[in-house]
């Protein structure tokens, strides 16, 4: 028995099993860690994707509401013009005044033909010739839009006495921030699946001010930068009235005017004698004035943005306060392998975020065929929502002549910030906002918040500064 004892330390039987066993729990270990790394990082991207995709969807809802608002704009200046347009042909005053200058012709042509002068002497049968075909035309154009008249203008005449469009537009203005914030919800879920244990990824759009997008705020401080100058009561009311006004009066005439270049084209062309084209544009324009000035004064008025851009003193706080938005998404944290060995030492629940900016891009750099005889230039792109890159070094094949060359200039699209630019777009910005602190700390007022338990972290004295050396996004 001693002896066993004795070469107790000599016998290896069975180390082999001992050295396994430790090198199995440190493997195991090991496997832990590394699960446990690969899901936190997975679901970094994850959350971080989706708070992107949130932000830009919110984004992209607002930037439409932008266009809609500046669509509806042009609408409803259209429909003055289109009023004004349809009041004359339904009064046909023009016509009226065509027979007794019609008639001064008739009398003019025989004095012609009688002139010593051949060209007045071949001049006179034609005038005679021309008279009634001109009458004719006259009367067969006003017949045609006076039947046009009868069905369109009663509908006209109810959108402009009812409101239609500005009540349309106040619709835009408030419900457009709830769809903005339904999609950042709506993507956060998608990104959110499979959950894998951690429950439903929820999303939530928020102002660079603190205050969440949509719901009671919009009744008082909307979301969209813009201003309806008939409902506001802001201090400068009367500043965006006047802008409203003056803005409504050169677009509705713009419109009418080419209503009635297309309308009047063979009249200015080919039946000058009558006067029919120049008249028709006098009346037209007298409607159009008695509907902007006398009847729809201070009502029909177009939406219009809240800061010009000339009155703009601090560019950068401007935008931060106006036109960007937090996309902020919220899931609890990644169940852990082996959690008595591997615990997370945050209570709260992960956060991130994405910040968005909603903008008039400006206008991109294309090739121009500038055409020296005399003629059009071509744009190659520069249609409105497309965005070009920047010019090859070569220009464009054909096109180049003695008489043409090739030169790169800006778009020909609109790049002013109001409501009658339909190009307002969206882009992900760096989250810079000072809100970003007070908002990862607030848990959003939303419907679909309520009952989660959303467990957020306590960020103590950390400023946005700070959290952006933290997490540069």
């Amino acid at each position: 028995m001693f002896t066993k004892f004795t070469n107790l330390h000599r016998d290896q039987n069975g180390t082999i099993s001992i050295l396994s066993v430790f090198a199995v729990m440190l493997l195991t270990m090991l496997l832990g860690m590394v699960m446990n790394v690969g899901r936190q990082v997975d679901g970094k991207i994850r959350m971080q994707n989706a708070a992107d995709a949130s932000a830009y969807s919110g984004g992209v809802v607002l930037a439409r509401g932008m266009n809609t608002l500046a669509f509806t704009n042009h609408l409803l200046c259209d429909v003055f013009s289109m009023t004004a347009f349809l009041r004359e042909a339904r009064d046909r005053n023009a016509e009226s005044y065509v027979p007794s200058i019609l008639a001064a012709w008739a009398k003019e042509g025989p004095i012609f033909a009688q002139s010593d002068f051949e060209k007045f002497r071949t001049l006179g049968p034609t005038i005679s010739q021309k008279v009634p075909l001109e009458q004719e035309l006259v009367r067969s154009y006003s017949e045609w839009a006076a039947a046009v008249s009868a069905d369109v203008l009663p509908l006209m005449e109810v959108i402009l006495s009812e409101e239609l469009i500005p009540q349309y537009q106040r619709a835009v203005v408030t419900a457009f921030p709830d769809i903005a914030q339904t999609a950042a919800m709506e993507v956060a879920i998608r990104n959110g699946r499979p959950e894998h244990g951690r429950g439903t990824m929820l999303g939530a759009l928020w102002r660079t001010t603190g205050q969440i997008v949509g719901g009671d705020n919009e009744l008082t401080n909307p979301t969209l930068p813009v201003v309806d100058p008939e409902l506001g009561t802001m201090a400068n009311q009367s500043h965006y009235t006047s802008a409203a006004r003056s803005q409504r009066k050169s677009l509705s005439r713009q419109y009418l005017n080419d209503w009635n270049d297309q309308t009047m084209a063979f009249f200015d062309s080919d039946g000058k004698m009558s006067q029919f084209g120049r008249l028709w544009r006098s009346f037209t324009c007298g409607y159009l004035t008695q509907l902007l000035e006398e009847e729809y004064p201070t009502r029909n008025l177009p939406f219009v943005i809240r800061t010009e851009a000339d009155e703009v003193t601090d560019g950068n706080a401007h935008l931060d306060q106006y036109f960007s938005f937090l996309g902020v998404v919220y899931w609890n944290q990644v169940p852990a392998l082996m959690p008595r060995l591997f615990r997370n030492p945050t209570e709260s629940d992960a956060l991130a975020y994405a910040e968005v900016r909603v903008f008039v891009p400006r206008r991109r750099l294309v090739w121009h065929r500038i055409t020296t005889g005399g003629g059009s230039s071509t744009n190659i792109g520069g249609v409105p929502g497309e965005m070009p890159t920047l010019p090859d070094e070569n220009p464009p094949e054909g096109g180049g002549t003695s008489e043409s060359y090739w030169v790169v200039g800006r778009e020909w699209v609109p790049d002013d910030w109001t409501l009658l630019n339909q190009r307002w777009s969206c882009q992900l910005v760096p989250a810079t906002t000072p809100a970003l602190t007070a908002i990862l700390q607030t848990v959003p007022p939303l419907p679909a918040f309520v009952g989660e338990n959303v467990a957020l972290p306590n960020l103590g004295s950390l400023s946005s500064e700070d959290i952006g050396r933290i997490s540069a996004h």
